[in-house]
C-alpha cells in the first residue's frame, strides 16, 4: 500500500512539474513574490520583538494599549508568513496554523479585557459597611464605614453606589465593548490622542443611561436619607474606585467628586463621576504606573454634604521629613476643596504627636475668601468677613482634638494616613476620607540638605516656597496659563505654573520638575508629584513671571532655590531615571506575553526538532518560515528542472561552499547561461552582495584565536553537550552557504564554524527604503563566552550607528535609511565581522586578548570603509 501510495505521488509529481519555460518563469515569478512578501512580515514581526524588549526594560511608560496594538500586529505579521510560506511551497507547511492558533489563544488569555457581573448589591448603605467590603465598595467609603463603626467617629452618612453597579452600567449598555474598541484604536503615546480618547469616553459614558434597576435601586437610597434628614438635604459625590491606595499609588484628585447635588441630580453626577475614570489626568497617571483599566473598577459614594466652619487635610506625619514626630494640618475657612486643588494658601499647623499634643509651629494665611455650600446645589466661592482673614482657621483646643482622633486613626490602620476632615457649626470634626500617606520618597544625599544657603558659584533666581516634593532636576521653564498649554508641554521641561491644580497632574510623567506660585505640600498635585519622584517647590510668588519659556534653569527642592543653567548642582543629587514599570500590572502582562512572543527556540535548522510541531513561540514561527523559505526557493531548480532558477556554486578559493540564486538581475546581461553550474564574483551584478562579499574576502582570516585552557575546556564541554556543534558531523548546513540576489538585494544564510548568521539587504537610489538586517548568533564556547562575543559585536556596530538587541548569544541589529555609498561601507562591515569573529567566543574572557582583536579589528575596518567611517578614536 505505502508502495503504491508513493508511486502515485511519483506520478503526480511528475505530471505536475510538466510545464513550459513561459509557464516556469510565472510560476517563479509568483514563488519570488511570496517570499518578498514573507521577508517583509518577517522584518516587521522581529522589529516588533524588539519594540517588546525595549519596553521590557522597565524604564519607559507603556499602557495595555501598547501592549495589545504589538500583539495585534506582531499575530498578523506571524500568520501572514505563514501564509506565504504555504503559498511558495505548494502549502507544504500548514501544521504551522493549529501552532499558531494554539500560541494565540495563549496570548488572548493574557490580554483580552474582561468583566463579569457577580450577584452583588448595587448599593450599599454606609451602616452595612466596613473595611471588608473594599472590594465592593472601594477603599474610601469602606475606610469611611470601618472609621463610624470600629473606632466610633463622626463620619457623614449616605450610601455606595457599588462596582457591581459600575459594571451593569457598562454591560448592559454595551458601554464596555465601546469602550475598548475605541482604547485600542487610539495611539496613545502622545498627550493630543489621550486628550481626544478621554473627551470621547467620557462623552459617551455621560450620555449614556444607566440601567432601570440601578436608578430604581439609587433613588431609593435617596429617598431613605431625606426621610431620615430632611428635604432640604443635598449630597456629595465621591468617587471610590477600586485600586486607589494600591501598589503606592494615591490617585489623589485624578477622579472628579462633585458637591452640593440636588437629590433629582445624582444620577447624572453618578455618571460624571464614573466618567472621570478616563478623564485625562486618571488616564495618563494609569498609563504612567502601568496600571490597567480593568484593575480599575468605579464606586461612587452618595454623602450627606456638610456645610463646616474650617475643613482641611492633616498628615499624621510630615511627607517631606517623616522621621519628624510631628502632624502637619492644613486648614481653611469652609469646604477643603482649596486645600486639596492647591487654589488656596491655607493655615499651616505643625503639632507634636504625641499628648498633649502641643502646638509646634503656626503659619498663619490671608484667607480673605473660602468655598462654602450654595443654599440650593453647587458651591461657591466668597469672602469672608475682614476680621476673619488673618484669624487662625482653628484654635489650640480644637487642634489638640483634631490631633488625638486623626492619631487614634493611624493606630487602627498602623500606618501614617492623609485625612480629611470638616469642622461643623456644632464644633464636631467629621473626617471625610483617610488613605495610607505616600512616603516613598527619593533620598537627597544628607550632606546636600545640611547646605540650605547656595554657593557664591550658583546663580540663584528665586528662593523661597515649600518642598512639595525633594529632589533636583534641571530643564527648559515651560509656563502653564491654560489648558490648552498642557498640548504643547515639552517632554523633560521644568511645569511653571501659577495654581497647583490637580489637572496638571496629567503632565507630571514628562515633566522633570514643578514651581507653582500658590500651593502646599497637601495638595493633590503634591502627592502626584512625590508619587513621580519629580522635585516640586510650591508656594514660590513671582515664578511665573521671573522665569520665561525656555530658560534653562536647575531646581533645587531640597534647598528652595531657582537656579541659573541645566545641572547647576552636582550631578549625585539629580534624580536618576527608575525602572518605573517593573512590578507593576501592566509590565507583569507584558512579560507574561511576551513569553509566547520573544523567545527562540528553534536554533539548529539541521536538528529534528526544527519542524512545526516544536514552535513555541511567534519567533520560533518566524524562524521556521525564514528558513524554510530559503530552502524552498533553492529548490524551485531542481524541483522543476528549470536550469534558469537552478542554484549555481561560486568559484572561490576559500573551502567554504557558496551557492547563488538569482532572483531576478542579479547577474551581469549574457555572463551566465541557464545551464551554467557555476558563476564568477565578476559576473555578480547584485550591489549589496558585491559590498558584502568585499568584507568578507578582503582580510584574510588568521585562523581559530590561541585558547587558553579554560576556553578549551569550555569548547569541549559545550561540544559535548551539543553534538550539532561538532563539525565532524555531516550537515548540508554547515558546508554551504546561500545568497539569493537581484541587483538591489542580496539575503546571506550562512554558518561558519559554530555560529549562525543571516544578513539581508536592499540598496538602491531610493535612500529611504535602503537597509541592512544582520542577525548572529551561536558559538562553540560556554553560554557566558558567547554572550560576551554578542556584546562584543554590538559595540561594534553601534559605532555605526545600527540599532542592535540582544538576547542571550542572539544579536538582531538593523540601519536603515542611508545612501548607497554608506550602505556598501556597512555591508563590507557586516562581512568582515562574520569571517572574522568564529571562535572569538573562546577567548572572550581573556581581556588581553579582547583587547589585541578590538585594536585589531578596527584597523581592518577603518581600510575597509571608504565614505562611512565614524570617530572610532578612543574607542573601548
Amino acid at each position: 500500500m505505502e508502495f503504491l501510495k508513493k508511486l502515485f505521488n511519483n506520478f503526480r509529481k511528475q505530471e505536475k512539474h510538466h510545464h513550459s519555460p513561459e509557464e516556469l518563469r510565472l510560476i517563479f515569478q509568483n514563488r519570488y513574490h511570496n517570499f518578498k512578501l514573507l521577508l517583509g512580515a518577517n522584518n516587521r514581526a522581529l522589529e516588533i520583538m524588539t519594540e517588546i524588549e525595549e519596553m521590557l526594560r522597565g524604564d519607559k511608560p507603556f499602557g495595555m494599549t501598547f501592549i495589545r496594538s504589538r500583539v495585534t500586529r506582531v499575530s498578523a505579521n506571524v500568520f501572514q508568513m505563514i501564509q506565504y510560506l504555504n503559498e511558495l511551497s505548494s502549502r507544504r507547511y500548514e501544521k504551522l496554523y493549529p501552532k499558531f492558533r494554539e500560541i494565540e489563544k495563549s496570548i488572548s488569555q493574557l490580554i483580552e479585557p474582561k468583566i463579569t457581573l457577580t450577584g452583588a448589591p448595587l448599593v450599599m448603605p454606609l451602616d452595612y459597611i466596613s473595611r471588608d467590603s473594599s472590594d465592593l465598595v472601594g477603599s474610601k467609603m469602606a475606610n469611611l464605614g470601618e472609621l463610624k463603626h470600629v473606632l466610633g467617629l463622626n463620619v457623614p452618612d449616605g450610601f455606595a453606589i457599588t462596582v457591581e453597579a459600575y459594571r451593569k452600567f457598562l454591560i448592559e449598555t454595551d458601554l464596555f465593548s465601546e469602550i475598548n474598541r475605541l482604547l485600542q484604536k487610539t495611539v496613545t503615546e502622545d498627550i493630543s490622542d489621550f486628550f481626544a480618547l478621554s473627551s470621547a469616553i467620557q462623552q459617551l459614558i455621560v450620555n449614556t443611561p444607566i440601567p432601570d434597576d440601578l436608578e430604581e435601586a439609587i433613588i431609593c437610597q435617596i429617598d431613605e436619607l431625606l426621610q431620615k434628614h430632611g428635604s432640604s438635604v443635598t449630597f456629595a459625590i465621591r468617587s471610590s474606585a477600586l485600586g486607589e491606595d494600591f501598589l503606592g499609588h494615591s490617585f489623589a484628585g485624578q477622579y472628579r467628586s462633585i458637591l452640593n447635588v440636588h437629590p433629582d441630580h445624582v444620577i447624572q453626577a453618578y455618571k460624571e463621576v464614573v466618567a472621570s475614570m478616563y478623564g485625562l489626568p486618571a488616564m495618563t497617571y494609569r498609563f504612567r504606573h502601568g496600571i490597567r483599566d480593568e484593575d480599575i473598577a468605579m464606586s461612587v459614594g452618595c454623602l450627606v454634604m456638610i456645610d463646616p466652619v474650617a475643613s482641611g487635610v492633616v498628615y499624621t506625619r510630615n511627607p517631606i521629613s517623616p522621621d519628624e514626630e510631628s502632624l502637619l494640618v492644613h486648614s481653611v475657612w469652609g469646604l477643603p476643596k482649596p486645600v486639596v486643588d492647591g487654589s488656596l494658601d491655607p493655615d499651616i499647623f505643625i503639632i507634636s504627636r504625641h499628648e498633649p499634643f502641643d502646638l509646634l509651629t503656626q503659619n498663619i494665611a490671608i484667607k480673605d475668601v473660602a468655598f462654602i455650600p450654595l443654599e440650593e446645589e453647587g458651591v461657591v466661592r466668597a469672602e469672608m468677613p475682614p476680621h476673619q482673614w488673618e484669624m487662625p482657621s482653628l484654635t489650640e483646643s480644637q487642634l489638640k482634638l483634631l490631633a488625638s482622633i486623626v492619631i487614634s486613626i493611624e493606630r487602627h490602620y498602623g500606618v501614617p494616613q492623609d485625612i480629611e476632615w470638616a469642622l461643623t457649626s456644632h464644633d464636631r470634626f467629621v473626617i471625610l476620607q483617610t488613605r495610607p500617606l505616600n512616603l516613598q520618597l527619593p533620598k537627597p544625599s544628607e550632606e546636600r540638605l545640611k547646605i540650605l544657603e547656595p554657593s557664591p558659584a550658583e546663580e540663584v533666581i528665586l528662593k523661597g516656597g515649600v518642598t512639595a516634593s525633594p529632589g533636583v532636576a534641571s530643564g527648559k521653564v515651560f509656563v502653564i496659563k491654560r489648558d490648552a498649554d498642557a498640548l504643547r508641554f515639552p517632554e523633560g521641561s521644568v511645569l511653571v505654573t501659577e495654581l497647583a491644580l490637580p489637572r496638571w497632574a496629567s503632565l507630571l510623567g514628562r515633566a522633570s520638575a514643578v514651581v507653582t506660585e500658590v500651593g502646599n505640600v497637601a495638595g493633590h498635585l503634591a502627592n502626584v508629584a512625590r508619587e513621580f519622584k519629580i522635585p516640586a517647590i510650591f508656594g514660590l510668588s513671582g515664578a511665573t513671571r521671573s522665569l520665561k519659556e525656555g530658560d534653562e534653569i536647575t531646581v533645587d527642592a531640597n534647598r528652595r532655590l531657582i537656579l541659573k543653567g541645566l545641572n547647576a548642582v552636582p550631578s549625585q543629587d539629580l534624580n536618576q531615571a527608575d525602572l518605573i514599570m517593573v512590578d507593576t500590572p501592566v509590565y507583569k502582562t507584558l512579560y507574561e506575553t511576551s513569553r509566547f512572543i520573544v523567545p527562540l527556540h528553534l536554533l539548529d535548522p539541521d536538528s529534528i526538532d526544527f519542524k512545526p510541531e516544536k514552535c513555541k513561540t511567534y519567533h520560533d514561527i518566524t524562524r521556521f518560515c525564514h528558513e524554510m523559505s530559503v530552502r524552498e526557493m533553492f529548490r524551485f531548480g531542481r524541483e522543476f528542472k528549470f536550469a534558469e532558477k537552478a542554484a549555481k556554486r561560486l568559484i572561490s578559493e576559500r573551502k567554504m561552499q557558496f551557492w547563488i540564486l538569482d532572483l531576478d538581475d542579479g547577474f551581469h546581461p549574457g555572463t551566465v547561461s541557464p545551464e551554467d553550474k557555476y558563476v564568477r564574483i565578476e559576473d555578480i551584478a547584485s550591489i549589496p552582495m558585491k559590498a558584502l562579499w568585499e568584507g568578507m574576502m578582503a582580510v584574510p582570516w588568521s585562523g581559530p584565536p590561541p585558547i587558553e585552557t579554560k576556553g578549551f575546556l569550555s569548547v569541549l564541554a559545550e561540544s559535548t553537550l551539543n553534538p550539532n556543534l561538532d563539525p565532524a558531523v555531516s550537515s548540508s548546513m554547515a558546508v554551504k552557504n546561500y545568497f539569493m540576489i537581484s541587483r538591489n538585494f542580496c539575503s546571506l544564510q550562512s554558518r561558519f564554524g559554530y555560529h549562525f548568521s543571516e544578513v539581508e539587504a536592499l540598496v538602491s537610489e531610493r535612500t529611504r527604503e535602503n537597509y541592512v538586517s544582520f542577525h548572529f548568533k551561536g558559538g562553540a564556547a560556554s553560554i557566558d563566552r558567547r554572550i560576551l562575543r554578542a556584546k562584543f559585536i554590538a559595540l561594534l556596530l553601534d559605532l555605526w550607528m545600527f540599532r542592535c538587541t540582544l538576547n542571550g548569544d542572539a544579536l538582531s541589529a538593523r540601519i536603515e535609511g542611508r545612501n548607497v555609498e554608506e550602505m556598501k561601507d556597512v555591508l563590507r562591515l557586516i562581512g568582515y565581522i562574520i569571517i572574522h569573529t568564529r571562535q572569538l567566543d573562546m577567548v572572550m574572557t581573556d581581556p588581553q586578548s579582547v583587547a589585541y582583536y578590538r585594536e585589531k579589528m578596527l584597523a581592518d575596518i577603518r581600510k575597509l570603509c571608504k565614505v562611512f567611517l565614524p570617530d572610532i578614536e578612543g574607542v573601548e
